[in-house]
């Protein structure tokens, strides 16, 4: 391959491989692999720009000194500079922090603090209650009336509501504290759930809880799915037909709540609850209605068997366990509503 290079370089490439029989591809490849070679081996310097390590050291030590430490490198380049001195460039100065793994921002921020996701299990009524308020558009633009709704949270039962002129702690506290005297709840029997609202995490409120034995308990900042028990009644509330575009006055809209209520505590097949009301479940009338739909479906099989498939039909059971974000099941398999 060598007499090949050496009467290429005389004769060309074409007439030297034609004269000693060699495949032009395998001289262009074996060129190749010389200068690659030659590359390779070829001590590799650095830049003449470059700081010297001792200088990169002197620039990060400075960069980390007392004085510099809460600094970006453009104040620091510019102090130096009024001090008649000169490390290095600005550019270089972040890409020494970078290389060492220190390029963020480097004055105290304010930081949130990590928030706990709220695992919250009822198991029975008047053991979980959420509650939140809401607004109704007025009748003018930009007026409203705020709804307070208290829901218990195994039965979807709601156990206190009130239409305001204004959100209040002050009114929030006397509505908790009249739904508390009427459940005839005891210390220590209850949590509240509620989100982060000024009404929600005021002092008359946290100190009437606690008064009264009540624990309490708040949604992370800006995670609806921490409340969505209180949010999903607020849907069925608003998508239902009757709903007004705007209520003409207060009375308009207690008048309104009044018949919703009713309907939904007393009336409304819950999806949630095996098509059962709120009141049925947190009476404690499960039992009886059930014992009822059974003997119905009974009766109806014994008429007609031929129409149901596999078995007997059977009336749905609803949950024994209601939970607000239910933890992560670390074996196993469990029901978790």
């Amino acid at each position: 391959m060598q007499a090949a290079e050496e009467l290429s370089s005389a004769s060309g490439t074409l007439p030297a491989c034609r004269a000693l029989g060699v495949v032009r591809a395998t001289l262009y490849r074996h060129r190749g692999r010389s200068r690659h070679s030659a590359i390779r081996v070829r001590p590799e310097r650095g830049h003449p720009r470059a700081l010297v390590i001792q200088e990169q050291q002197a620039v990060l030590a400075e960069l980390r000194s007392a004085r510099f430490v809460d600094q970006a490198p453009a104040a620091v380049y510019a102090g130096l500079l009024d001090e008649g001195r000169y490390l290095c460039s600005e550019r270089t100065m972040y890409r020494l922090l970078s290389g060492a793994g220190e390029l963020r921002e480097r004055r105290d921020q304010l930081r949130h603090p990590a928030y706990t996701k709220p695992e919250l299990l009822a198991t029975r009524p008047n053991e979980l209650w959420s509650w939140d308020i809401t607004k109704l558009l007025g009748p003018a633009k930009w007026t409203y009336f705020y709804l307070y709704v208290l829901l218990d949270v195994f039965s979807r039962y709601v156990v206190g509501w009130m239409v305001a002129h204004r959100e209040s702690a002050t009114l929030a506290k006397k509505l908790i504290e009249a739904s508390l005297k009427k459940q005839a709840i005891q210390r220590g029997q209850l949590t509240v759930h509620a989100d982060r609202g000024t009404s929600m995490t005021s002092k008359p409120v946290a100190l009437m809880l606690a008064d009264l034995g009540v624990t309490k308990t708040h949604s992370r900042p800006q995670v609806s799915n921490d409340n969505p028990f209180s949010e999903a009644q607020f849907k069925t509330f608003k998508y239902r037909p009757e709903f007004p575009d705007r209520f003409g006055c207060i009375e308009h809209g207690r008048t309104h709540c009044v018949g919703f209520f009713d309907w939904y505590n007393y009336e409304h097949y819950h999806s949630g609850l095996a098509l059962l009301t709120p009141a049925t479940v947190h009476y404690g009338q499960t039992a009886a209605v059930l014992a009822q739909r059974r003997e119905i479906l009974t009766a109806a099989y014994a008429q007609h068997p031929e129409r149901f498939v596999r078995r007997a039909p059977r009336p749905a059971e609803p949950p024994t366990a209601v939970w607000i974000n239910p933890p992560k099941p670390v074996g196993g398999s469990r029901e978790l509503q």
